[in-house]
């Protein structure tokens, strides 16, 4: 579970049982929605990084830039994602097939695909 308890600062934190997370409204800090593209680009070095685990090569310089693009409904809505990734000298092209379908298949950018079939429910306890 995720939780906040929120206050009149312009921080945001919020915990799980493991972790904690500071959010800003403020620009000081990344702000949620921000942390949501920061964490579509994490998700692609996570899958990069077991793709070449699994090939048995290193990971190291494989650099990682992500870009969203406004929907037809402004700034707060996502209409592309741009995922450019970029190799070191020595990548091959099998290799770099290979880390490029799996950044593919990154868990998060699932989510948002599958999104339309997500309960999101919002209740009072």
């Amino acid at each position: 579970m995720y939780r906040t308890l929120v206050d009149q600062t312009p921080l945001i934190q919020v915990s799980t049982h493991k972790h904690q997370i500071s959010y800003a409204i403020d620009g000081s800090q990344m702000n949620p929605l921000e942390a949501f593209y920061a964490s579509l680009t994490g998700c692609a070095a996570v899958f990069a990084k077991k793709a070449c685990h699994k090939l048995g090569i290193s990971a190291a310089g494989i650099e990682i830039s992500c870009k969203p693009f406004a929907g037809p409904g402004g700034p707060l809505t996502l209409g592309r994602f741009r995922t450019e990734v970029r190799f070191p000298e020595g990548f091959g092209a099998e290799a770099k097939a290979a880390v490029l379908t799996e950044i593919a298949r990154c868990a998060v950018k699932e989510v948002v695909k599958d999104g339309a079939a997500i309960d999101f429910q919002v209740v009072e306890t």
